[in-house]
C-alpha cells in the first residue's frame, strides 16, 4: 500500500512539473526569440555601417581627386554625399572641406555654419576640435573678440588636440582687438611651450619680436594668412579618418580655413 502511494505522489509531482514547464515554455521561447533579433539587429547595424563607411571613403578620395584636378563642381558634389554619410568621421571631414571651399570664395558665415556643422557631427576631439579652431579662425578678424575667445577658451584646456593652436589664434584675437600685450604674453608662452609645434614655436616668436619691433599691424597680416590656407585634413583611399588617433599626442595643426 505504502508504495501505491509513493507511486501516486510521483505522478502527482510530475504532472505540476510539466504543468509548470508549458506555462514556462512561452516565455522562455519569447525570451530566446528576443535574444537572436537583438543579435541580428546588431549584426545588421555593424555591417550597414561598414558599408556606410567604405562608400563614404571611397567618395571623400574621389572629391580629393576631383578637387586636384580642377573639377570643383564633382568635388563639391561629392562631399556633399558625404556629408549627410552616417559615417561621422568622414562626414566631419566633408564638411569641413566644404566650409573651406567657402572661406576660399570669403563666404565667412556660410563656412562658419559649415565648420559648426563638422564638429557637432565629429566623432572625438581630434576632428571636432580641428573644426572649431576652423571655425575661430574664420571669424577672426570679423566677429567681436568675446566671440571669438568663447569659442577658442574651451579648446585650450588640458588634454585638447589643438590647445596650442587655440592659444596661438587667441593671441592674434587679442592683437587685432588692440590688446597688443595680452598678445605678447601669449606669443611668450607659446614659445616656451615644450610640447608646442616647431612651426607654433617659430610663428610665436616672430609674432612677439614684431611687436617689440612697434609692426604689430603686421601680425594680424600673417594670421589672415594663415587662415586662408588649403585644407589639411587629408585621407588616403581606404584611410580611416584620423578620429581614433592617440589623443595624448600633440597634433599637428589643421589648415585653418
Amino acid at each position: 500500500m505504502a508504495d501505491l502511494f509513493e507511486e501516486v505522489e510521483e505522478q502527482l509531482r510530475s504532472d505540476r512539473y510539466r504543468t509548470l514547464v508549458l506555462k514556462a515554455l512561452p516565455w522562455v521561447l519569447a525570451v530566446l526569440a528576443a535574444a537572436l533579433i537583438a543579435a541580428l539587429a546588431f549584426w545588421g547595424w555593424e555591417k550597414y555601417r561598414e558599408q556606410a563607411a567604405n562608400k563614404a571613403s571611397e567618395q571623400y578620395s574621389t572629391a580629393l581627386d576631383a578637387f586636384g584636378q580642377g573639377r570643383d563642381a564633382q568635388a563639391v558634389q561629392l562631399w556633399g554625399e558625404v556629408a549627410k554619410s552616417p559615417a561621422k568621421g568622414y562626414k566631419t571631414l566633408a564638411l569641413m572641406q566644404l566650409g573651406g571651399l567657402k572661406v576660399r570664395d570669403n563666404k565667412r558665415d556660410e563656412a562658419v555654419k559649415l565648420f559648426d556643422e563638422a564638429a557637432a557631427a565629429a566623432p572625438d576631439d581630434i576632428l571636432g576640435d580641428a573644426a572649431r579652431l576652423k571655425s575661430a579662425f574664420a571669424l577672426l578678424d570679423t566677429a567681436p573678440y568675446k566671440d571669438v575667445e568663447a569659442r577658442l577658451t574651451p579648446l585650450m584646456k588640458d588634454g585638447h588636440p589643438y590647445r596650442v593652436q587655440a592659444r596661438e589664434a587667441l593671441a592674434f584675437a587679442k592683437l587685432m582687438a588692440g590688446n597688443t600685450a595680452g598678445a605678447r604674453t601669449d606669443f611668450v608662452i607659446i614659445a616656451g611651450m615644450l610640447d608646442a609645434p616647431e612651426g607654433a614655436r617659430a610663428r610665436a616668436s616672430a609674432a612677439k619680436d614684431l611687436i617689440d619691433s612697434g609692426s604689430a599691424k603686421a601680425v594680424p597680416a600673417a594670421a589672415r594668412a594663415a587662415a586662408a590656407l588649403p585644407p589639411s585634413v587629408l585621407l588616403a583611399p581606404g584611410a580611416m579618418p584620423p578620429g581614433a588617433a592617440p589623443a595624448q599626442a600633440q597634433p599637428q595643426a589643421p589648415g585653418p580655413q
